[in-house]
């Protein structure tokens, strides 16, 4: 019988030796692994002749699993502000290291050889990436200098459109030409006289009064009630206290206290911790508040003077059961 061995692809542990790589299970989860990978190193294989160059986003952290190398590869490559889309992935393709961990795995695995070469990068390749990267560069570069020349001519813009407002408001008004029949200063003394003329002809006494608001009248939904202001009171619109503010009476001759006192927040927490001990604990009813003599002593039960400790035990046991028998059969009785 063969040694045990582990596959990683399909996750268990055979015994029948080299024969695994070529079962159907095997050559099944070979090939989805693969299908898995290849999309992402075709979309990689793009950027070679033309390499895009973005502004750095959280999303360009991300993180792809190489297959051949069993290890996670970062898929872009982030520098500083800029981002070179699968920057990352291109770089590890074109390594030595995941060359030979292709190769090993190829071998161990049978895989197709055809299918080899579309997760290889040779360094003819990665240096025509890199002169694409330079481009790529100078074009992100021209954006950015458009993108910011944009800006600056919307910002002249509003700054124009701002100062051509504060100047039309400040502008003072026009002054009017003398020369001008209507507008001559004679014309403005008569016009003004003419005015005050008229002003004083339309008298209160000429105009037409107001109508008056019956409130008694029957056909009025509403009743006026009057003026509530209490006199000598006044309210939060005219300065005085609010109501919520002012202190009562009868607690404005003295501080009263708020809460509990100091001694009763003593008895509390006392009691609290006699909750926590067992009831039938020995002194548990003890009243200390009463009254006794000074050759009072607690009873205990009985005296242990002699035999073993364990016999009184059981003996004072046996007598609690037989006083909870006697009390139990009273209660049927009754």
């Amino acid at each position: 019988m063969a040694p045990a061995q582990r596959c990683a692809l399909c996750r268990q542990t055979f015994f029948c030796g080299r024969g695994h790589i070529y079962s159907h299970r095997h050559r099944r989860q070979l090939q989805v692994a693969l299908d898995r990978l290849l999309p992402q190193v075709e979309a990689a294989r793009k950027a070679i002749r033309s390499a895009q160059v973005e502004r750095y986003v959280p999303e360009h952290e991300r993180c792809c699993w190489c297959l051949c190398c069993g290890c996670e590869v970062r898929k872009h490559l982030s520098h500083g502000n800029l981002t070179v889309l699968h920057g990352g992935l291109l770089e590890h393709l074109a390594s030595p290291e995941h060359k030979k961990a292709t190769n090993r795995f190829w071998w161990e695995n049978k895989a197709e050889v055809q299918m080899k070469e579309k997760f290889l990068v040779s360094p003819q390749e990665y240096a025509q990436f890199k002169k694409s990267l330079v481009k790529g560069l100078d074009s992100y570069e021209e954006k950015e200098d458009e993108v910011i020349k944009e800006m600056a001519a919307h910002i002249r813009e509003v700054e124009h459109s701002r100062q051509e407002l504060v100047r039309s408001t400040l502008e003072p008004q026009a002054v009017p030409n003398p020369e001008e029949g209507s507008s001559a200063p004679g014309s403005w003394k008569g016009t003004n006289s003419q005015v005050a003329s008229t002003s004083q002809w339309l008298s209160s006494s000429d105009l037409p009064p107001a109508p008056e608001l019956d409130w008694m009248e029957t056909g009025q939904p509403l009743t006026f009630i009057g003026h509530q202001d209490t006199p000598g009171v006044g309210n939060i619109h005219s300065g005085a206290t609010p109501p919520w503010m002012a202190q009562d009476e009868e607690h404005s001759s003295g501080d009263q206290q708020i809460g509990p006192s100091y001694e009763e927040f003593l008895k509390e927490k006392e009691k609290q911790k006699l909750k926590k001990l067992p009831p039938d604990r020995v002194g548990a009813n003890f009243d200390h508040s009463s009254s006794t003599s000074a050759g009072w002593l607690p009873s205990f039960g009985r005296v242990w003077n002699n035999g073993r400790r364990w016999q009184s035990r059981h003996q004072f046991r046996t007598e609690a059961a037989a006083r909870s028998k006697q009390s139990h059969k009273e209660k049927l009785v009754s």
